[in-house]
């Protein structure tokens, strides 16, 4: 196998995957760890994955389409997705953020009687066929390649509108706080914080550890976090001292 194939095959494998470790990469690739290193050091250098200790996780979130994105760590979205519904009462209002995870979160929420306030069209899609839940759909640019609507119109309808929580996904997280892809999107997720009594972002653990083009704030902001079982254990300590209660979804 050439070099350019091997590493086209490592990017495929992390891209489907999510996360890898670097003994799982090595032995579906068939080519020893000290190689897979060389071609993950390379791989980084051009902002296709991120290496992490002991394994690597995929980056090109922004450069792919929605349905793409979806399938990355589908697992762990799918059990975040219960695990956020289950803290959400009967008879509440509630805004869902754009994202593949806040979704799975729609895809569970049948039978609560809830208003629910989104920007997603996926999501709107999703729960126009809901028989018990009321929809608001937040107009505003719709960002071609997530279905999200964006910017000005977004954040003036945003004002007029007051829930009980928001669920949030993001798509990095350091100490330096949340990041997301696209300063817009940002802009967007600071009015609905201030809109809303809680937040409660959802992320899996392929989120922690780097950051994305806009800041959207500090680490503070957040009031729950549900996350998969394979988020670093330092992390879950360091968010349980900020006093961020965090749910481990299994």
């Amino acid at each position: 196998m050439l070099v350019e194939e091997r590493r086209d095959e490592i990017t495929q494998v992390i891209q489907s995957k999510g996360f890898i470790s670097l003994g799982e990469l090595s032995c579906a690739i068939n080519v020893s760890e000290s190689t897979i290193r060389r071609d993950l050091e390379y791989l980084e250098g051009i902002g296709q994955v991120r290496r992490t200790r002991g394994g690597a996780s995929y980056v090109g979130d922004a450069l792919t389409g929605f349905d793409v994105r979806r399938n990355l760590a589908s697992t762990e979205k799918q059990k975040i997705g219960r695990a956020t519904a289950e803290l959400i009462g009967r008879q509440e209002t509630i805004i869902l953020d754009g994202g593949t995870t806040t979704l799975e979160v729609a895809k569970h929420l049948a039978g609560k009687g809830l208003q629910v306030v989104t920007n997603s069209l996926p999501i709107a899609n999703h729960l126009v066929g809901v028989a018990d839940v009321e929809l608001i759909y937040l107009g505003g640019y719709v960002y071609p390649k997530t279905g999200v609507a964006l910017g000005e119109l977004t954040i003036e309808a945003l004002k007029r509108v007051h829930a009980r929580r928001l669920i949030m996904s993001v798509g990095g997280i350091t100490e330096r706080g949340l990041f997301n892809t696209n300063s817009l999107l940002a802009e967007t997720e600071r009015q609905m914080i201030e809109s809303v009594d809680e937040v409660i972002v959802v992320a899996d653990h392929t989120k922690f550890g780097h950051s994305e083009l806009a800041h959207l704030g500090p680490l503070e902001i957040v009031h729950k976090l549900v996350v998969d079982e394979n988020t670093p254990k330092e992390w879950l300590t360091r968010l349980e001292k900020l006093n961020i209660e965090c749910i481990v979804a299994n």
